[in-house]
């Protein structure tokens, strides 16, 4: 494994961790501002569900590097699921996190396939190709 894909793996999974503690804690109501309101579950229980979701896979692709190419698939898939919540806040007109214009809000669409990629790389799951 390399150091590039062991430090991306470190990186991805810390800021994962902190991410879904924040989840219940100190960014719980901005969070909770994410939810669309067309989603049929309660705002509250999805940020917590999701807070424990992000520590559980934050801390486990730092903690089993031996799982990282499961624990990288299962973050790219996490990410492309909370995708719909990042377009309707855009659609929405949400603000949250500092995203309080629309443009800010289109942007930060494009950051979420860099995290795919970023947990795929991370993960091993996107492998170099050999020369030959």
């Amino acid at each position: 494994m390399s150091l590039a894909r062991t430090t991306a793996r470190v990186a991805l999974g810390s800021i994962m961790t902190f991410a879904g503690v924040t989840h219940l804690t100190t960014a719980r109501e901005e969070f909770r501002a994410q939810v669309p309101d067309w989603f049929p579950v309660d705002a509250d229980t999805v940020v917590l569900a999701s807070g424990v979701v992000e520590i559980s896979l934050g801390a486990a692709f730092v903690a089993l590097p031996k799982h990282r190419r499961t624990v990288g698939a299962l973050l790219a898939a996490f990410f492309v699921a909370i995708f719909p919540g990042n377009i309707a806040q855009y659609v929405e007109h949400t603000d949250a996190f500092g995203l309080d214009t629309d443009t800010k809000r289109f942007v930060r669409l494009f950051f979420q396939p860099v995290l795919v990629a970023w947990a795929l790389f991370a993960g091993g799951v996107l492998r170099d190709r050999k020369r030959g």
